[in-house]
């Protein structure tokens, strides 16, 4: 079993995340909320980023199966940070699909599967993740 990446720590609150099979890197920096810089993504940001890249992804691959597409669905992510523990508590997403001609039974796949993706469905239930879909009119 190999690894899935390495982490060096850089210094200054920061690391830098090497993906062991690409060679690509991320750099993450502590929040400025928690004496970083906030000049890249900090870990929970990762986190919160993750489940909306997992949910469009399980949904793409949802769309491909069944003979359509999701292409240029956009997702906005929110974190929200608790105290005491100092932890994220919820998780916003909000997936804009690109045009509205999905039928009834495209949409319910498409919901239920963002719902199914891995990272949903690991996260602790103790944290809340809301997630809306927008279909424009």
């Amino acid at each position: 079993m190999s690894t899935t990446s390495t982490i060096i720590y850089k210094g200054d609150l920061r690391t830098e995340a090497t993906h062991t099979r690409s060679g690509v890197t991320i750099t993450t920096d502590a929040p400025v909320d928690n004496q970083g810089k906030g000049e890249c993504f900090s870990p929970t940001d990762l986190l919160a980023t993750s489940l909306g890249c997992c949910m469009v992804t399980i949904m793409g691959i949802a769309a491909q199966t069944h003979g359509f597409n999701i292409d240029g669905t956009k997702i906005d992510v929110q974190k929200v940070m608790g105290t005491n523990p100092r932890r994220v508590v919820e998780v916003i997403v909000d997936l804009y699909f690109p045009h509205n001609n999905y039928t009834a039974k495209e949409r319910k796949l498409l919901e239920a599967s963002a719902k199914e993706c891995p990272v949903a469905q690991s996260l602790h239930p103790n944290l809340k993740q809301t997630v809306r879909f927008h279909f424009p009119e």
